[in-house]
C-alpha cells in the first residue's frame, strides 16, 4: 500500500509544471532534500551520531543556506534563478526563527525551492551538481563554526 502511495505522489509531481508550485510547497520539499545531503555527506565522514548532529544544525541553519546560495547564484540558469527569487520573496505565514537574521531565512528559502524544484522536475543530476558545489565552496564556514 505504502508503495502505491508513493508512485501515486510521484506521478502526481509530473502532472503538472513543477515551475507552477507554490516556492513555499517547493522549499518543503527542498528542506529535506537539503538535510538528506548534508546527512549523507557527514555519515560518509565516519564522524560519531553526536558529532554528526552538531555539525548538521550548523549547516542547515539559514545563515549556512543563505551562504550557500550566495556561492551558487552566478551558475544557476534563468529558470533556477527565477525559482530561487520566487522562494526569497515568499511570504510565509510565520516570522522567520528568533535566532535567524531574517535576510538569511528568506536567501534560505531561497535555496531550499530551488533544491525542491530540481528534486521534483526530476532535475537530480543538476541538484546533485549545485549541491555539491554549494556545501564544498561554504564548507570553511561550517568547519570554522565547529571550532568554536
Amino acid at each position: 500500500m505504502l508503495r502505491e502511495e508513493l508512485a501515486a505522489a510521484r506521478d502526481a509531481f509530473g502532472a503538472k509544471d513543477t515551475r507552477e508550485l507554490n516556492p513555499l510547497q517547493m522549499a518543503y520539499i527542498g528542506d529535506t532534500v537539503h538535510d538528506l545531503y548534508v546527512r549523507s555527506l557527514l555519515l560518509a565522514r565516519g564522524m560519531t551520531v553526536g558529532r554528526m548532529h552538531r555539525q548538521a544544525v550548523r549547516m542547515v541553519s539559514a545563515h549556512a543556506q543563505a551562504k550557500m546560495l550566495e556561492a551558487i547564484e552566478t551558475e544557476l540558469t534563468e529558470s533556477e534563478a527565477d525559482v530561487a527569487r520566487r522562494g526569497r520573496n515568499a511570504q510565509a505565514k510565520h516570522a522567520a526563527p528568533k535566532n535567524a537574521d531574517p535576510a538569511d531565512y528568506s536567501h534560505a528559502t531561497g535555496l531550499e525551492a530551488l533544491w525542491g524544484y530540481l528534486y521534483l522536475s526530476g532535475q537530480t543530476q543538476r541538484l546533485d551538481e549545485l549541491m555539491k558545489a554549494a556545501l564544498s565552496r561554504t564548507e570553511e564556514l561550517w568547519q570554522k563554526q565547529s571550532s568554536r
